[in-house]
């Protein structure tokens, strides 16, 4: 039986203490059995930040990819890799080249139409969900799987969804973001390891053939 190889990209922080907490769950999860697989690589577009220093401590391999990289780039990056899936986990921006079958991507929102797409990622979504709810227009937050496809945070292509009670006791838009980062970390592996493994999985172009769901 083959092995099922994963390939990350988390974008982390230009600090070496900034980012990289999902990447590292993942491969605590991969070497634990949560996940049946093996992250043979993560990438990022920080060369000495904290998703390099991660690797480096987990002894994942690294792979540098500065911005303005092309579809071209990204497909060679992967090839490079010899991953057959393509997770992506705290990715701050969009990709190409990539087979929208095996790619896919978490968010740390439940809505994407409204809190999806280009520059709405890290505390930028916090901020948006936090200033929606102060006035009242939402309840909820959350966490949202999704395949990649030529779409930024494509809505039709989500696999999985949990939601997350906002409360006035989390105070801030930060202190929503440590909860959203911790369900995150609750779900990402387990349902990782489903997709992985073709309990979730679609044909990479019609959206209606996304077969093994789960949204709540």
């Amino acid at each position: 039986m083959s092995i099922e190889t994963l390939l990350v990209f988390a974008s982390g922080g230009k600090n070496p203490e900034d980012g990289g907490s999902g990447f590292q769950k993942l491969v605590e999860a991969s070497r634990t059995g949560i996940i049946d697989g093996t992250i043979v690589g993560v990438v990022s577009n920080h060369v000495q930040g904290g998703v390099y220093m991660r690797a480096k401590e987990l002894g994942i391999q690294f792979f540098h990819s500065p911005k303005g990289r092309t579809a071209n780039d990204y497909h060679n990056i992967i090839s490079a890799s010899h991953a057959k899936w393509v997770a992506l986990s705290g990715w701050l921006g969009h990709i190409e080249g990539h087979d929208p079958a095996k790619t896919f991507n978490i968010h740390p929102a439940f809505d994407l139409d409204r809190f999806g797409g280009k520059g709405m990622h890290g505390r930028h979504v916090h901020e948006a969900v936090w200033e929606a709810f102060l006035k009242e227009e939402i309840t909820h937050t959350g966490i949202t799987m999704h395949f990649v496809t030529a779409r930024y945070d494509d809505p039709g292509a989500v696999f999985f969804k949990r939601s997350l009670p906002i409360t006035k006791s989390f105070r801030n838009a930060r202190v929503l973001g440590q909860a959203v980062n911790l369900l995150e970390h609750a779900w990402q592996a387990k349902i990782t390891n489903r997709v992985i493994h073709g309990e979730i999985s679609w044909n990479g172009q019609n959206p209606a053939s996304i077969r093994g769901t789960d949204i709540e």
